[in-house]
Order: C-alpha cells, then structure tokens, then sequence
C-alpha cells in the first residue's frame, strides 16, 4: 500500500531514455535516423557523459537504437534478421582465385579502452585491450583495411602472432569459435588516412563491415572492416525458408568476416 511519502525521482538516464523512447514512439525520429550526439544530449539535460551512454547503452540492449563506433546512434526499429554473409578467410579467398595475398601489417599493440570500446568488451574505461591494424592486398593493390580489437581474455597471446604469416582469422578461429555474432554494413566518405591506405581518390565512397563476436557470452572482438567502393561488392543468393545459402562476390575481395 502506499505510505503516502512522494515517490522518489526518476534517475537521470531515465529521464533520457524516456525523451528519446517518446520521441521515436510518436514517429519525431524515423527508423533509421540519427539522434542527436553525446555532447548535444549532455547539453540539453545537464548530464554527464556517463549518464548518457548508460541511456543509450540500455536503448541499444533494448533495440530501440543501434550503435555504430565513430558514427553515432540511431534508430532502429526491430526487424527480423537473415544471416547472409558466409564466414570466409579473405587471404583464402584471394588466393583461391590465382591472385596473389599480401598484408601491411600497421599496428599490433595494447591499448587502453575508451569509452566506446569498453562499452563494446563490457570493460571499464582504461581497461586494456588489444588492437591490431592491418591492410590487405591482392597482387599488390589495397582492397581492405582490418581493424580488429580483441578482448585479452580472449586470446592473451594475440600479440605475440606474426600476422603477416598467419592470418588473424586462422589464429582467432584456433582460438576458438564464436557463439554469437552481430553485422552491421554501411556505406561512408573515407578520411584522408583512409583514402591513403587504400590508395583510392578523395570522391570514392567505402564500404564497412562492424562485426562483434561472442564466445560463451562474453564479447570476444571487435572489428572494422574497410573496402573501396569501386573494388568491391557484396551479395547473396538464399533459398526461400533459408536453406542453401550461396553468397556471390564481385570485384576484388570477398568480405572477410570471421571471428
């Protein structure tokens, strides 16, 4: 029964899940829509950064939005999902077809998780982790950038591979397998850093794959894969009912999207 005592106030995430949930229910922001950055969100409810990513943390949990590293949130209306990306060894797929595999390997390192990372592996800020950077050629012209953060739990040896022998996918499947995976493909403008390692022109647009792993429950990796728009493409041919998948691939490269 009540004790006639007022009740306490919402916290202060609720208050921002709440603006943001009403705001999509009533149709404000579409599926598919941006929604306003962290720093815009803290500004209009004099909240910390904190509170923020606690509301769109549970949001994301939710369904209610979608989280993309380095590109922001938005909304994300529950649709039903068909897995249609056939998990393949780039350096494998390459070879497969006469070409010639090389790799750059550009960084392989331990690093302190920001704020988005350490939402990613369920750590906390500062935690460390390990990252890896890593361009892939076929008969010596860049056709992917890798970027993959790894969780040490994972794989604790993961620095000490030589990743221009051995391709990260072999030693992450040694590992062990995922349980879990979740894609996310978008289109974007490359910056300069991007557009050098690909060697492609300031007017080419790139294609990502996100790609996050579980094994067991517990977030694995975390990684970004880059492609020139004009090397590449990627699609699929399914039986109706989702048996027989067969996925196709033009231009330079299949995705790689193991573990």
């Amino acid at each position: 029964m009540p004790d006639g005592r007022p009740e306490k106030p919402a916290p202060l995430y609720e208050r921002v899940k709440q603006h943001i949930t009403e705001r999509v229910a009533r149709g404000e922001w579409a599926d598919g829509e941006r929604l306003p950055s962290e720093h815009e969100l803290m500004a209009a409810f004099k909240v910390s950064r904190m509170t923020v990513h606690r509301a769109l943390r549970e949001l994301s949990a939710e369904g209610v939005i979608s989280r993309i590293q380095g590109v922001g949130s938005f909304v994300s209306t529950p649709k039903p999902r068909l897995e249609l990306i056939e998990i393949r060894d780039i350096a494998e797929d390459v070879t497969a077809r006469g070409q010639r595999h090389g790799v750059k390997v550009l960084r392989l390192e331990a690093i302190r998780a920001g704020i988005e990372q350490a939402m990613a592996f369920d750590l906390r800020p500062g935690a460390r982790i390990f990252h890896s950077l890593i361009v892939h050629l076929e008969d010596e012209m860049p056709i992917q950038i890798e970027e993959r953060f790894v969780n040490p739990v994972f794989a604790p040896a993961y620095l000490d591979q030589d990743f221009a022998v051995l391709s990260t996918t072999r030693y992450l499947q040694s590992v062990a397998a995922a349980t879990e995976i979740e894609h996310v493909v978008f289109a974007f403008n490359p910056d300069a850093e991007t557009r050098s390692l690909l060697d492609i022109g300031p007017d080419e647009a790139c294609l990502r794959l996100a790609r996050r792993t579980w094994v067991s429950a517990v977030p694995a990796t975390h990684s970004l894969f880059t492609y020139p728009g004009s090397r590449y493409s990627l699609g699929s041919r399914y039986k109706v009912g989702g048996e027989g998948l067969n996925q196709q691939r033009t231009g330079a490269s299949a995705a790689d999207v193991i573990v």
